[in-house]
């Protein structure tokens, strides 16, 4: 297989840049130990949270029998890692369309391990990353380290080396799993990982658009969500400073479209017409908020609230508050602004209550009022409540993550990372979203052009069928295709 921390893609690294990625793995090493030679048995279990609606069975390493086994024929393993929400929400959508294309999806979480050298290396990362997340509200830290980081940091290849040699690290987890089994990865470590495995059809779906050498691994076939990341990601653009790079071989890198659930992209042309409809017969217009756990942009949403709350007891405005499973940042909300209180109605760790809220809010004749918050402690129903809500709401009011793919009318707050900016910039590019709101008056101003007038709305809303006729939405299927062709 050849080093893959010593020649990325044909472009040698240099020797300190290589002695450095096996320090870094020495460092894992001696910090969480070495499990190389384990023999972890493979456990299928179904999903209780999200198996019911996508078909999702887990799998487990652990020696307890199971009824259940691989389909060797039509069974695909989604890979991925709990860090942040967005590889989550990615990993929905492949299960999703996989679901729904006749295939039995697996759902592997290299982050759910406790007892592996896997899970400890990458438990330790995403500390380090949530940490970084929650400095970033400082200016000062965000502009001298975590922006630089997370733009220039990432792209480098001589980040890439260090991270396919702890890589390495993560591959024992696959080793009980047959290797004909195709695996879409939505993050670069459960790709790496199957790689290093000897995993045979490896697909490496790239969440972002910004092209850096952290999402490659060299092995597997890449996604792409956007057309204009393409040529950076081909000719691994700026990843070795000034160099001209080898480029990446055809056949390596391939556009799929946006990675959406199916259940979202077949009912687009539905939605959107509800929504022009709302509009029209001046419904309460209906703003669905998700807030992440590391308080970055904690302050722009109470700002929000705080400007709505008029609107909201008029009934022109409605909210939905989705605050993950970090119950603190709506305990937080309440003491900050106490007149959410008698406003709101909270569906708190009740995914039967969500669901009903969910197919009421649906509902043509429904007319949706207040502030309704939503916690869930299970890390499936806190994602997969933001999917639910999408369906019914006017404008996702989000940072311009994983988020910025989908097919709903979007306001763009604050980016966590500059990374994130060209989420928004392709979204307005295709007309479904806003430019990114950097500060509250901007993102004020955005939110009274979607209340005072429809065109702002509708135009999305048009945008978003256009998009879908020419398969912009249609990633996840075609990831999904993609790995099967390959057995």
């Amino acid at each position: 297989m050849g080093d893959k921390s010593k020649v990325i893609f044909g472009n040698v690294m240099s020797d300190k840049v290589y002695r450095k990625a096996c320090n870094s793995k020495k460092k894992m090493m001696k910090k969480f130990g070495d499990d190389s030679a384990a023999d972890y048995r493979i456990s299928i279990q179904e999903n209780p949270y999200i198996g019911p609606a996508l078909g999702v069975q887990n799998i487990t390493l652990s020696d307890e029998k199971s009824d259940l086994s691989f389909d060797e024929e039509k069974g695909i393993i989604v890979g991925n890692i709990r860090m942040g929400f967005g590889h989550y929400r990615i990993s929905m959508a492949m299960a999703s369309c996989a679901h729904y294309l006749g295939y039995t999806p697996y759902w592997m979480d290299l982050n759910s391990y406790p007892q592996t050298t896997c899970t400890k290396v990458i438990s330790a990362q995403n500390d380090l990353y949530s940490l970084g997340s929650r400095l970033s509200k400082n200016p000062l830290f965000n502009r001298l380290v975590w922006e630089p980081m997370n733009y220039e940091g990432f792209r480098a290849l001589s980040y890439n080396s260090s991270d396919q040699k702890n890589a390495e690290l993560m591959a024992p987890v696959y080793r009980n799993v047959p290797k004909d089994i195709p695996v879409i990865a939505t993050h670069v470590w459960p790709a790496q990982a199957a790689i290093h495995a000897g995993m045979k059809h490896v697909v490496n779906a790239i969440p972002d658009n910004w092209p850096m050498a952290l999402h490659l691994s060299e092995g597997s076939v890449h996604t792409i969500q956007c057309r204009n990341a393409y040529m950076g990601y081909r000719i691994l653009n700026g990843m070795n400073k000034e160099q001209v790079c080898s480029p990446m071989p055809e056949g390596s890198l391939i556009y799929t479209g946006h990675y959406i659930d199916h259940e979202l992209v077949s009912n687009i042309e539905k939605d959107c017409e509800q929504r022009i409809l709302r509009k029209k017969m001046k419904a309460p217009m209906r703003f669905l908020l998700t807030i992440g756990g590391a308080g970055a942009q904690k302050e722009i949403f109470a700002g929000m609230i705080r400007h709505l709350l008029p609107m909201i007891r008029d009934r022109k405005a409605t909210l939905y508050v989705n605050v993950g499973d970090y119950k603190n940042v709506w305990d937080d909300l309440i003491r900050d602004i106490p007149e959410m209180k008698e406003l709101s109605s909270e569906h708190f760790n009740n995914w039967e209550d969500t669901e009903n809220f969910a197919e009421f809010a649906l509902n043509p004749n429904s007319i949706v009022t207040g502030i309704h918050g939503f916690w869930h402690e299970n890390i499936f129903e806190a994602v997969y409540c933001t999917n639910l809500l999408m369906r019914s709401c006017d404008v996702l009011v989000t940072k311009p993550s994983e988020l910025a793919f989908y097919p709903v009318p979007k306001l763009f707050i604050r980016r966590v990372g500059k990374h994130e900016m060209w989420g928004a910039i392709h979204s307005a590019e295709i007309g479904d979203g806003t430019l990114e709101c950097r500060d509250l008056p901007h993102t004020i101003q955005m939110l009274d052009l979607f209340m005072q007038g429809r065109t702002l709305l509708e135009e999305m809303c048009h945008n978003i069928v256009t998009n879908k006729s020419i398969g912009i939405y249609d990633g996840a299927y075609n990831a999904v295709k993609l790995a099967m062709s390959m057995k």
